[in-house]
């Protein structure tokens, strides 16, 4: 198989864990912040990554090497992650995951800056047209425009800032590196954020699988997200992520009532066919030198 279509398939993954989380997320909404799902999801996957390198013999993969650049990372993630759980608990799902798929046209912006790639007319393009699909979705005015959709636009930056330095890092560094990192540095994040007003709540005991159900599902994610970004460019392997919308669509209609509101179907078909213009000018065989 080609890296691409390895990218592809481990990218499939990234969405059954991604969607998983969000159905979970939601359900603990009411019960812990967003702060303390991130200090319980990042601890619990602290430990499953220490025991995962410890049985495979590959703990001497975690290096310090690159901290500055973990720690940007994980910054970038969390404040995205944050975001995205806020989101997840005010506005539709549907809503929600079609604003964070402009997470790859932020890619676009934001690679020349951290990984060198420069913005090509096609990634211009893209770029352009995406952005008509997020007035689409969000449809801005002072009637519509709310805090949790600022969130689910705002966690698409986070997301994308988060991408381009896997990507950036994983030039040096191996999966199980990054991933020990991610958990360690956000249950730092998670403890000072939710701790700051001397006040974390525990989660039930009813709860509990939810945490857990958030902890693995989010670590298979980024399993799955760091050895497609190994495998492919971000620009190639983000877009892959848009299978969610209508899984998650359908699970929120029939879980929760959702409407399928046809703009935001509309303007998530925009945003998916300006990446995947993107994605045929990025796979498309360049021609040999004799």
């Amino acid at each position: 198989m080609s890296p691409t279509f390895q990218a592809v398939l481990w990218m499939s993954g990234s969405v059954v864990s991604f969607t998983a989380m969000a159905l979970a997320g939601r359900a603990i909404s009411l019960e812990l912040d967003t702060f303390e799902i991130m200090l319980y999801r990042s601890v619990i996957g602290f430990f499953i990554v220490i025991a995962a390198l410890a049985l495979t013999g590959q703990f001497q993969q975690v290096t310090r090497r690159r901290l500055g650049l973990h720690a940007l990372r994980n910054l970038s993630h969390f404040t995205g992650q944050n975001l995205w759980f806020f989101a997840v608990a005010s506005i539709p799902l549907a809503q929600v995951f079609a604003l964070e798929f402009t997470s790859p046209l932020w890619v676009i912006l934001i690679s020349p800056l951290i990984l060198g790639e420069r913005i090509t007319a096609t990634r211009a393009l893209s770029a352009v047209i995406g952005f008509l699909g997020i007035l689409i979705v969000a449809r801005p005015s002072p009637e519509t425009l709310s805090p949790g959709l600022i969130a689910a636009a705002g966690c698409a930056v986070g997301f994308a800032g988060s991408a381009v330095f896997t990507r950036r890092l994983t030039r040096t560094e191996t999966a199980g590196c990054v991933l020990f990192w991610l958990t360690a540095m956000q249950a730092v994040f998670g403890l000072i954020c939710a701790g700051y007003d001397g006040d974390i709540a525990l989660p039930g005991l009813h709860s509990w699988p939810l945490v857990a159900v958030i902890a693995v599902a989010g670590l298979v994610a980024h399993y799955c997200l760091t050895t497609a970004l190994s495998l492919a460019p971000a620009p190639v392997v983000i877009p892959i992520d848009f299978a969610r919308l209508p899984m998650v669509a359908i699970l929120g209609m029939l879980i929760y009532a959702e409407s399928l509101d046809p703009y935001v179907f509309l303007g998530a078909a925009i945003i998916f066919g300006a990446n995947y213009l993107n994605i045929l000018k990025e796979t498309r065989p360049r021609p040999s030198v004799s």
